[in-house]
């Protein structure tokens, strides 16, 4: 994969494609049952800038912020909205079926396990839908 993001013979736009059509699905396999942190989130980002600066072939000692890289590359940052697109899409289609949507909303009966309960998927589609962010 080095040879086609790094090759000078082949145009900008069929880089992207290839990023696009190769990597990005094996960095979101799996991607609607995550649990978005913002720690995972900066980790997503910052892959998919390193790709962006391994395509332009722009070393990491460059002093070139992220905007700059992406406005070079003519492309915004996409694989993070993506990826809620696609966790929005599934919980939309979980919570059509009555019996897995207690697993989603974590609503069961019995005790509750001791220490700091897991973020549920519904908690963090209530902070993206949160106006004000």
């Amino acid at each position: 994969m080095k040879t086609i993001l790094t090759n000078k013979h082949i145009s900008i736009e069929t880089r992207k494609r290839a990023l696009q059509c190769y990597m990005e699905p094996v960095l979101m396999y799996g991607c609607e049952a995550w649990t978005l942190s913002k720690q995972i989130q900066n980790k997503l980002e910052a892959t998919e800038m390193w790709f962006l600066r391994r395509m332009l072939r722009i070393p990491w000692t460059a002093k070139k912020t992220n905007e700059r890289v992406l406005n070079e590359a003519n492309k915004s940052r996409s694989l993070v909205r993506t990826i809620k697109k696609r966790q929005a899409t599934f919980l939309d289609h979980v919570m059509r079926r009555r019996k897995l949507e207690h697993l989603v909303t974590g609503k069961f009966e019995g005790k509750r396990s001791r220490g700091r309960q897991r973020e549920k998927i519904m908690d963090g589609l209530a902070t993206w839908l949160r106006p004000g962010k």
